[in-house]
């Protein structure tokens, strides 16, 4: 993995493009006078999605229904906690979902409905991922898993061939081993790297906060309905792996749909640690929008189909993007910028099913040697 800090964004040709957006994008609040946050909208969300992953599980356990209708509650949970971490944790983890500091720490403590530790995501994400989108050995998101590749920089395996087919499941586990091990993988590689720059008091205190958070979650999803309600374990256990692949398959598609589809680049540092280019702009080569007059899939995702929106603005909350889309668009257009689209969410699965297939083809692996 490269050091982050040594890579700089340096443009050969200063642009104008992104001071230009964003005195667009505040004369647009301006104007309208409207808050950069979380409104009433995104308070309603909340309240929703929130309930769409506690009160099936309360009624699981207050009720054992039939094992049938259990089965479609622990999915309802799943969906649940995959829009939990779209809309609530991941706009309050960038600090967008209220002015207060206060309500955005404990708003993102809601990935911890999903056992999974804060500040790990924040490095990975906000640091590694929004700063350096799509820049081999740098963004974990589009980190070699061995199995999967989405970077035409990894070594192709010949089991990559058939990766397109199989990925899907593998991102249907995510959440469980997210779960189990990548959180405690991330907290060793992250202070290895430098990338986690907290004090070893500091870090031992988190590493005892991740343990206690993951031995607390298990105790309730698993043990509470075994122990005290007496439901069969491997009722629960079914139930609960359930969850977690809806929500793995969930959350995984939709992040990827951003960036690992044909269309998007993959810049490297040159011998200086520079990227070339403006960070806005890099931004844009790096990511795609999909179905954005999809207003049902918008609200649930988290606006997260305005992907170049998000990455350009992650202190605005999700639910003013439809309305910053077309002036980032018409903006791009001005400076001669490509904005990508895929226009449905089956053209950006499409896509993405063919970057899968040209990733992991050897034909591939031999042309960019």
């Amino acid at each position: 993995m490269n050091h982050p800090e040594k890579i700089k964004f340096a443009a050969l040709d200063k642009s104008l493009f992104f001071p230009t957006l964003k005195k667009r994008v505040d004369q647009y609040f301006e104007q309208n006078q409207k808050s950069r946050y979380a409104n009433k909208t995104m308070v309603i969300k909340t309240v929703v999605l929130i309930s769409s992953y506690i009160l099936p599980f309360i009624a699981i356990v207050a009720f054992n229904p039939p094992v049938w209708v259990a089965m479609l509650l622990w999915l309802v949970m799943g969906m649940g906690i995959s829009g939990i971490g779209m809309s609530v944790m991941h706009d309050a983890n960038h600090g967008a979902f209220s002015k207060n500091a206060a309500v955005n720490k404990w708003m993102g403590y809601t990935i911890n409905l999903a056992g999974a530790g804060v500040l790990n995501w924040k490095l990975q994400h906000n640091i590694l991922h929004h700063t350096y989108t799509n820049v081999p050995n740098v963004d974990e998101d589009i980190k070699d898993r061995g199995v999967i590749k989405l970077s035409p920089d990894e070594k192709v395996r010949p089991l990559h061939r058939f990766q397109w087919i199989y990925a899907f499941f593998f991102y249907g586990i995510l959440t469980l081993y997210w779960v189990i091990l990548k959180d405690f993988i991330q907290y060793y590689h992250f202070i290895k790297s430098g990338v986690n720059r907290q004090s070893n008091a500091e870090n031992r205190q988190m590493l005892t906060g991740l343990i206690v958070m993951k031995l607390t979650y298990f105790a309730i999803l698993l043990g509470v309905p075994t122990l005290i309600f007496h439901i069969p374990f491997g009722q629960i256990l079914g139930g609960f792996l359930l969850m977690h692949f809806a929500a793995g398959l969930v959350l995984t598609v939709i992040f990827q749909l951003a960036h690992s589809v044909e269309g998007t680049e993959h810049p490297h540092p040159n011998e200086k640690g520079v990227i070339e280019k403006d960070w806005a702009i890099h931004q844009l080569e790096t990511t795609v929008n999909f179905s954005p007059n999809n207003k049902w899939l918008g609200w649930y995702i988290g606006g997260l189909n305005f992907q170049i929106e998000h990455h350009l603005f992650p202190k605005v909350c999700h639910v003013h993007y439809p309305k910053l889309a077309p002036i980032v668009k018409q903006t791009a257009s001005e400076f001669g910028l490509t904005y990508l689209e895929n226009k449905s969410f089956l053209m950006a699965v499409s896509s993405h099913i063919v970057s899968l297939k040209r990733f992991g083809a050897p034909k591939f692996s031999e042309a960019i040697v």
